[in-house]
């Protein structure tokens, strides 16, 4: 805000209220008690709450408190009571001085709401101050040829104390021939005269001494005393004489020192000794006295600067002596003037350094100012900063509130500083400047806000547990514990699906985790959402989408689906010997798990007994000759193809193929002599077990049937054993039939033994029964029929 010349018409009814309010305060009368000074502390004043008509209990929660000009500590009050305290004991000569009467002036604050109230306290003098003498020694020069009843002017005693307790009386002693007369001045003070009796001899008796006893008013009196030394001279009939009797002067308090206060000026009639005159101050006090005066000249200057705040008038005697020791005395009445010396000062009652947002108005401060110049020069206005959101209040007198304007927000500011000037109205113009601190509290106002409102994540599949696959972040305007933000998985809106098995988050950073590997082949994607809560009171959240995609990874072989690799007798295909190039022997079929190209699947003959009579469909896995069969070609072909994915790496599964070459499908479907073999010497440890257990298993299969028999014959209960069953008999074996189709039917015959019980290891003996074939043919097939039976170890 503008200073007061530029104040605007705002400004100007701030004045006037205050003019008002002035007005009205001095209209109204101030509650005023008495009580003497230097009584101890804790005197129970008057009870303050009863004497203004208030509540005892309103007082404490209207924050009642007593102010006092600069802060200091005088009275308290006791809120629960009311009772006005005396805090301390109290001196009014330090805090009056001479002023009468004294009083103390306190202001009674209460706020919800606002009220000031006025309380005086009177100080009444006790007599704690004896008279005292500036000089223990007064010189008075008497010349003989003095009257009786002539007076001599003597020096009064100070007493700090007013009223009756000041000084009332004077005495002399001894009295024989003097005596003292008392004398009452225009300002209430008194002062001696010292009276001559019977005419004095300097001859006789050259010098006198007297004790001058100043007595008080108290009960009981105090005194004090002093030496008057009398000095008989030789006759001096006139006495100076003052031009004027009261020289009165105006002194700024600024003046510097050694200036011109007045000159003042004496002239005796008598000639020679007798008619010199020389001046002094007549109750010189060089504690006290800022003044100095010339005793050749009579010209009074400034020794030490003057202060109008303290005092505003001086008074001095100045004596004229001339040679023969009579003097004569003028009053010199100096007025002190007021100049603008004195910055406006600022006292604060209650300073609110935190507000809340989103309040309506809000005292801030409150404070009063005071300056101690007079007139113009301690008129005092008040101003803050125009851009601000904070109004200036005129309250008591000259008390100020500080107030919010309007609802402010942290969000946009969360400090303000506020510089409060207080100005007076002096030429030229003194100010003083106060700067206080106002922190916005924060206000649980702003929900948090993420980033994004969906987060896509990729996580690929087969990951290890607890793997960090991303994270979600929020924000939050507000500040403190509003802004601290718990993140967490909210419940899913299927019931079935257990999302706080698969992910977790952190709940202070916001990190996602996946708590298990996730299999593509089971999960391909997952939606979900995340929640961000923050700390305030109502605690405010929002939430944000989560897809989380499973990356497929090649993780799965291809597995054969036919042949079967795991049959008990390997899958041996038949080929013609009169088979075209391009005949479709066998298609080999396999999948993958995979997606993608991970499951893309390319064919491969890896091995071939004969490389270049078989080839293998890169795409569909079929087998097919590539070229005519010749009687050199072996009868029996080994082949292996690869499967493998497009994987990266690639993973791939082999499959062997048994191709018999037949001649017109006349022979028999028979396993092969090497994969027997191989397979034999795979399983030599399983063989060696099996035919342990075979023989076991046999004997207890006797016991069981021998038990099953005598359980029968007897029909007593219900057979139920586990164990190995033999069928009854062979499986009936068929002739070999060989069909116009090319097709080879066959059919075998095997002896089957199984035994179960409560192991984990069950076994199963497939012993092939091969028919017998009748000899056809000549003897040259018979024979190759009979190496093809050993060459597969066939009896």
């Amino acid at each position: 805000m503008e200073t007061a010349l530029a104040k605007t018409p705002q400004t100007r009814q701030v004045i006037f209220l205050a003019i008002l309010l002035f007005w009205w305060e001095a209209g109204s009368e101030a509650i005023r008690y008495s009580m003497p000074e230097e009584t101890d502390s804790g005197y129970l004043v008057a009870n303050l709450a009863k004497d203004l008509g208030l509540r005892v209990g309103e007082l404490a929660p209207r924050g009642a408190r007593i102010h006092y000009k600069g802060n200091k500590e005088l009275l308290q009050l006791d809120v629960k009571t009311g009772n006005l305290l005396l805090y301390e004991k109290l001196d009014r000569e330090d805090l009056c001085g001479v002023t009468e009467p004294c009083l103390l002036h306190f202001q009674l604050l209460l706020g919800n709401p606002m009220q000031f109230f006025q309380v005086d306290v009177q100080l009444t003098d006790v007599n704690d101050h004896s008279p005292a003498f500036l000089e223990k020694e007064m010189l008075l020069k008497i010349p003989e040829s003095a009257q009786p009843r002539t007076a001599f002017p003597l020096k009064t005693a100070q007493d700090l104390d007013i009223g009756s307790n000041t000084v009332q009386n004077y005495t002399i002693s001894p009295s024989f021939d003097f005596h003292v007369v008392t004398h009452n001045r225009g300002d209430g003070r008194k002062y001696p005269e010292l009276v001559l009796d019977r005419a004095l001899d300097r001859e006789e008796q050259p010098e006198l001494s007297l004790l001058l006893t100043a007595l008080d008013g108290g009960a009981p009196p105090r005194s004090g005393t002093t030496t008057v030394r009398i000095e008989v001279v030789d006759i001096n009939d006139n006495a100076p004489e003052f031009l004027q009797s009261l020289y009165e002067v105006q002194v700024p308090e600024n003046s510097p020192l050694s200036s011109l206060v007045v000159t003042v000026s004496a002239r005796d009639l008598d000639a020679g000794t007798y008619g010199s005159v020389s001046y002094a101050l007549f109750q010189s006090d060089d504690t006290s006295q800022p003044f100095v005066i010339d005793e050749v000249t009579g010209e009074v200057r400034l020794r030490r600067a003057l202060d109008f705040e303290v005092t505003p008038y001086y008074n001095m005697e100045i004596v004229a002596t001339d040679g023969g020791g009579l003097s004569g005395k003028c009053t010199v009445a100096i007025e002190v003037l007021d100049v603008n010396d004195n910055v406006p000062e600022m006292t604060m009652s209650k300073l609110t350094s935190s507000i809340p947002e989103n309040s309506p108005e809000t005292v801030v401060a409150i404070f009063s100012v005071s300056d101690l110049d007079s007139g113009d020069n301690g008129r005092i206005l008040c101003s803050i900063q125009n851009d601000l959101p904070f109004l200036l209040k005129p309250t008591f007198k000259n008390f100020y509130t500080l107030v919010t304007e309007r609802p402010l927000d942290r969000e946009s500011r969360s400090q303000y500083n506020i510089t409060i000037t207080v100005s007076d109205m002096g030429t030229p113009r003194l100010q003083t400047e106060h700067s206080i601190s106002v922190q916005v509290s924060d206000v649980n106002d702003n929900a948090p806000a993420f980033t994004h409102t969906s987060y896509t994540l990729r996580v690929r599949e087969n990951n290890s547990p607890g793997l960090h696959i991303g994270s979600v972040s929020a924000t939050d305007r507000d500040a403190g514990t509003n802004a601290q933000l718990t993140y967490s998985l909210l419940p899913p809106p299927e019931p079935h699906l257990a999302l706080a098995s698969l992910v977790a988050i952190d709940a202070d950073s916001g990190q996602l985790f996946a708590l298990r590997p996730l299999d593509y082949e089971v999960l391909q994607a997952l939606e979900f959402r995340v929640g961000a809560a923050d700390c305030g009171s109502p605690a405010l959240s929002s939430q944000a989408l989560v897809r989380l995609l499973v990356l497929d990874a090649n993780d799965n072989s291809p597995f054969v689906l036919y042949p079967m690799q795991n049959a008990s007798a390997p899958c041996t295909e038949l080929l013609p010997r009169a088979a075209e190039p391009g005949y479709l022997l066998t298609k080999v079929v396999a999948v993958d798990g995979d997606s993608g190209q991970n499951a893309w699947l390319s064919y491969q003959l890896l091995k071939a007994t004969e490389p270049g009579l078989f080839s293998v469909w890169p795409h569909n896995g079929e087998v097919r000759t590539a070229r005519l069969l010749s009687e050199r070609d072996a009868p029996k072909h080994r082949l292996l193809v690869l499967v493998r994915d497009n994987g990266e790496p690639p993973l791939s599964a082999s499959v062997t193929l048994h191709v018999l070459l037949v001649d017109g499908f006349s022979q028999p479907y028979l396993p092969l002599q090497e994969a027997a073999a191989e397979q034999g010497r795979g399983d030599a440890l399983t063989l060696h077990l099996v035919v342990a257990l075979a023989s076991v298993s046999s004997l207890f299969l006797l016991c069981v049937l021998v038990f099953v028999a005598v359980r029968l014959c007897r029909r007593s209960r219900a057979a139920c054993l586990s164990g190995c069953a033999v069928p009854e008999g062979h499986f009936p074996g068929h002739v070999v039939d060989f069909s116009g189709a090319g097709t080879l039917s066959h059919s075998h015959q095997y002896e089957v033994c199984l035994m179960g019980g409560t192991g984990t290891n069950e076994f199963k003996f497939l012993k092939p029964i091969l028919p017998n074939f009748p000899p056809q043919g000549s003897g040259e097939e018979t024979a190759e029929n009979a190496l093809f039976k050993n060459s597969f170890g066939l009896h």
